[in-house]
This record gives C-alpha cells, structure tokens and sequence, in this order.
C-alpha cells in the first residue's frame, strides 16, 4: 500500500483550534479512551481552559462516507511561564503503523506552516515512529535541518493500583508535600535537575518555577539530615490520570532509597485521590528505570525529541 494512498470513501480533515475548550469539544472523547498516552495533550489543555496563554491545537480526523468522523492525531503549540513548549504530538493506537500516518502527518505538517512560524518550532515530542516522520516532513518544508542526534529517547511507563509495590525504605522522614518554608531548598534541587537536561535555568528562573509547582500543590519532597534530598513533582494531571514530571535526588543521598520511596508515596497518594493511572517518561540510558519498575511502572511505547537546527529555542 502506498502511504499516501487514502481509500476514496475517506475524507482527512485538519482542523486548528484556538481555544481549549474548542478543542475538548473535538478530541476530548476519544483522548479520554487512551487517558494515558494523551496526557501530554490533554492534560495542558484542561489546564489552560482559564488561562490567558497563546496556545492551539490541531486535530486530524479521519471522515469515512456516511459516519462520523474519528480522531486520529493531535499536535499542540503551547506556551509557558518558561517559554515555548516543543510541538507536542499524539496518535491514537490505531495510527501508528506507517502505512497508515504518513499522510496523515503531511496534511498536519503543510497546516502546521500555515500557523506558525516555521522558527517557532524548535523541537516535535511523541511516540517514535510519528514523531520522526513528522521531523523529516517538516525539515523537508522548511529548510530547518534535524539535530544529530534527538534531544530525549524516553520509555513511556504507566502505573495501577494493581502494579504499584509497596516497601518501606530505611528509615526515610516522611514524603510530603512542599510549603513555601521549603522553596529556598527546593529551587536548589530543581536548578539541579534542569541544568542536567538540555533545558538549563539559572537560579532565579528555578525559583520562581519552584515557587510556582508549590503554590499548585505540586512538588512533593523528602528530607534526609535535616535538608532536602529528594524531589518529585506532579504537574500534568486530567479526570483519571497524573503524570510524574520531575524526580531528582541530591547526589549526597543518592543510592539510599528515596527517590523510589518519594515516587511510591507520591504514586499511593495520586491513587488515593481518586486517580486510576500515574505516568511518567524515563531516558532510555537512565538508571532510574530500576526505580520506577520496582515501584510498579510498566514501560511502554518508546518517546523521542527531535529538535531542529537554528531554531527559537522554547523551554519545557
């Protein structure tokens, strides 16, 4: 089958919105059907139904003769109190085979450049296989070559209550949820964390995000000696799912047993209030895969950034 083949019965459609809510009305059932892998996209969009931020979103949908339309793919264009967030992009289960996307992911592409400027797409994060489809449609477009080698090659990893093993650790002060007394030790940790990925923040950018994720109620901590070791924090959250987004441990207590003590506290009481499923990426060359599988994470479909050459760097 040619993968630009598209059976004559069928009609793409590429639609953009420009409000959430506009958006939600679109996408919301079917994303709600794979809560896990859509929280990328349908989490930022619950959030911003209030918000003031520049953001759209645009949906593929597949039109059979006589039947209503099916959603096949979602990339959104959102921005942040950090700066622009790569493209984000989401294909339902049924889309991932490449005789079956490809098309999909021009007609996306060719109205993606129509929106935006072409600079303003610095990087595209989702499942592998679309993702890098979508990078060479796009760098064929627009001239903006592909980085060598991608940003980040992440596991996607999923949580139940089912899966989820408890196990004490030794003796480690009780996980909680970060106040404001803690920020000047917090915005430590998380300057740490970020300046270890590609997306560095100097200290008084860390602050502020910190003192952002704990005004939200999102940053959770564990202390060790009297200072901060450990940090996790949950800041992608929709009806039955939350996404675990950032666990970092001071190399002084590292090899202790917090970060899988702080990740199962942190996942137990997701699950309390009322969540189904906890999710969280992991670097395929990241040690911390072995915590998170002994806390019940389940790796799934591999995730990749691929970034873009002399483009407007964003900021996740």
């Amino acid at each position: 089958m040619d993968p630009s083949d598209v059976a004559p019965s069928e009609e793409i459609l590429v639609l953009q919105h420009v409000s959430p809510e506009d958006f939600l009305a679109v996408a919301y059932p079917t994303l709600r059907e794979d809560e896990n892998t859509a929280n990328i996209v349908l989490a930022h969009a619950l959030a911003r139904a209030s918000t003031d931020f520049h953001s759209f979103w645009l949906t593929v949908l597949t039109r059979p003769s006589n039947s209503a339309p099916i959603l096949d793919m979602v990339l959104s264009c959102l921005d942040s109190p950090l700066g622009n967030y790569p493209i984000f992009l989401w294909a339902r289960n049924g889309c991932l085979a490449q005789d079956t996307f490809q098309h999909r992911i021009h007609k996306l592409a060719l109205c993606l450049r129509t929106c935006v400027a072409p600079e303003r797409v610095f990087s595209v994060f989702g499942p592998a296989n679309p993702t890098n489809t979508f990078a060479k449609i796009w760098s064929t477009l627009t001239g903006f070559k592909i980085a060598p080698e991608p940003l980040y090659t992440a596991f996607f990893a999923s949580c139940n209550l089912k899966r989820l093993k408890l196990k004490s650790a030794a003796s480690p002060d009780q996980a909680r949820k970060a106040s404001i007394s803690d920020l000047d030790g917090a915005a430590v940790l998380c300057e740490e964390f970020f300046n270890s990925s590609p997306y560095r923040l100097d200290s008084n950018r860390a602050r502020e995000y910190t003192q952002s994720l704990i005004q939200k109620g999102q940053l959770w901590l564990i202390e060790k000696d009297g200072e901060i070791a450990s940090i996790c924090a949950v800041t992608r959250s929709s009806l039955r799912v939350s996404a675990i987004t950032m666990v970092y441990t001071t190399r002084k207590h590292r090899c202790l047993g917090l970060a899988r003590y702080l990740v199962q506290e942190v996942t137990r009481s997701l699950f309390r209030c009322g969540k189904e499923s906890v999710v969280l990426y992991v670097g395929v060359d990241n040690n911390a895969q072995r915590v998170y599988e002994r806390v019940g994470f389940e790796q799934g479909v591999l995730w990749e950034e691929i970034g873009f050459i002399g483009t407007h760097a964003g900021h996740w």
